[in-house]
């Protein structure tokens, strides 16, 4: 059914965003500081009165956890009472595409016309001032880390598993060895995005690193660059140290033309599409890929009436090179075309699970000025969650809301059979991947290798990095140790593996 009603039809009216850097932590602006200054740019975007939205949806946040929920400071300090107001369960990747597809439901419904949604990090003040305020030695502060780990390590966990920089390399060398890659060829190919990333950053007013880097920046080891978890870099890596904001403010279409906006600055929200990996890293069925991004991104096209054709700017998450490497790949877009609006989560910015309303707000400003329709994928938690959507300058025929974007039975239907754990095994298995964490020094400080045993059972084994002939048979790039035979012993520490 083609959506004619203009009362139903969902339009981004005005965007947001913003960046601190203060000179002194403590006067910096906080999580709700940073929202409360993005929606008043984004209302000023669109010349309305936030007392004015009826529907207020924010993106968790975890650099300042003792703020709470945040919808009655936040309603408050913009001078709103909407009748709609939420804040998202948890923190993930994909949760402003979420919002967004809600937003549009609920104007497709007629429940509302005016809809915010927003979000922010302040990691690097909150780092900032936790450093300030710490004794002794010890002044780190990773709030990612230990919001990702249990206070009972589980098994993944024990073995290094625990935060995502930890477990998206397991996708690199997966899917590497998938495509027959060789070690110098993807990292050429991640280095060759994130050059790209790093251009839009630098001509992007909202992104935090506006400094182009080139290939040979990005896979040069230094000081500057070092090795965080195998196959990546610092570089390569999502930029969490950061202070952003970003929202925007969804309008009927009626309610925009009533409002006088000009239709040259509305973009139209396309129909969206999602699915997850099961959240237990170790119940997937595969590192090589993920039936639940191929689903949301075909589902996305198929529900849009679109192919790859039809999009002149695209926005493919990009937390980890394995990520828009597979997702480039679903979507047919060409490696050498840009791949973020505004610069990725290296550069543009990584604030948790706010970076895809940075992406919103940057694929409307350039809506409004080129092209025609822009595709968005997003990914969360542990390559667990995507959302994908579409945004146009001008209607996108094919789309009608409400809709229903859950499309999680579709990707269970194409799931691989999830191998059993065995906790306690010794004996050979084969390589299914691995990595190799490095200390702040560049040096190696441990590794895992996760295998299937000869009943094809998944298991896990400590490296030891003081074996030179190990760590370099699985960091060289001179063999693919995926898809290799070794043996799981017992050590001290649990279980370890060998050649």
């Amino acid at each position: 059914m083609v959506m004619t009603d203009p009362e139903r039809i969902p339009v981004i009216i005005g965007v947001g965003q913003v960046c601190d850097r203060p000179g002194d932590p403590d006067q910096g602006l906080d999580s709700l500081d940073l929202m409360v200054a993005a929606l008043e740019l984004a209302a000023e975007d669109a010349a309305v009165p936030l007392a004015e939205i009826d529907s207020l949806a924010i993106v968790d946040q975890i650099s300042f956890r003792h703020l709470g929920k945040l919808c009655e400071p936040l309603a408050a300090a913009i001078g709103a009472a909407p009748a709609i107001s939420y804040q998202s369960a948890a923190p993930h990747g994909d949760t402003p595409v979420r919002l967004l597809n809600e937003a549009a439901n609920r104007i497709g419904a007629g429940e509302v016309k005016l809809a915010a949604i927003v979000g922010a990090e302040a990691l690097r003040t909150a780092a900032g001032r936790a450093a300030k305020a710490a004794t002794g030695e010890d002044k780190s502060y990773n709030a990612i880390r230990k919001v990702a780990t249990r206070r009972e390590p589980d098994y993944a966990q024990k073995h290094g598993l625990a935060a995502p920089v930890d477990v998206y390399p397991l996708y690199e060398n997966a899917t590497r060895a998938s495509w027959g890659q060789s070690l110098a060829d993807a990292q050429f190919e991640s280095a060759e995005i994130w050059s790209r990333f790093s251009e839009v950053a630098a001509a992007n007013d909202g992104a935090w690193i506006r400094k182009p880097a080139t290939p040979e920046d990005i896979l040069r080891i230094d000081d500057a660059n070092r090795p965080i978890a195998f196959p990546y870099s610092k570089l390569m890596v999502a930029n969490s140290s950061v202070n952003q904001g970003a929202g925007f403010i969804v309008a009927s279409l009626a309610e925009a033309r009533r409002r006088g906006i000009a239709e040259n600055r509305l973009v139209y929200v396309g129909m969206g599409a999602a699915a997850k990996e099961p959240a237990s890293i170790l119940g997937r069925d595969r590192y090589d890929g993920s039936v639940s991004m191929e689903t949301s991104i075909a589902r996305t096209l198929e529900l849009n009436g679109m192919t790859v054709d039809d999009f002149d700017c695209v926005e493919l998450y990009s937390c980890f090179p394995c990520v828009p490497k597979m997702a480039r790949r679903i979507l047919g877009w060409p490696w050498d075309r840009h791949a973020s609006v505004f610069g990725g989560l290296t550069f543009g910015g990584g604030p948790i699970a706010n970076y895809m309303s940075h992406a919103i707000v940057s694929m409307v400003q350039k809506l409004r000025n080129e092209g025609r329709y822009g595709f968005l994928f997003a990914n969360g938690g542990f390559a667990t969650d995507n959302h994908c959507i579409v945004l146009g300058n001008q209607p996108i025929a094919a789309a009608s809301f409400p809709q229903d974007f859950d499309y999680q039975a579709e990707a269970e239907a194409k799931r691989g059979p999830v191998p059993e754990i065995a906790e306690d095994y010794a004996g050979p298995a084969t390589i299914e991947s691995y990595t190799v964490f490095y200390g702040r020094d560049g040096a190696p400080k441990a590794g895992v290798v996760v295998a299937r045993t000869p009943d094809d059972k998944r298991t896990l084994a400590h490296i030891d990095v003081t074996d030179a002939a190990m760590l370099a048979f699985l960091t060289d790039g001179t063999a693919e140790p995926v898809g290799t035979t070794g043996q799981v012993i017992a050590i001290d520490e649990g279980f370890g593996w060998r050649a």
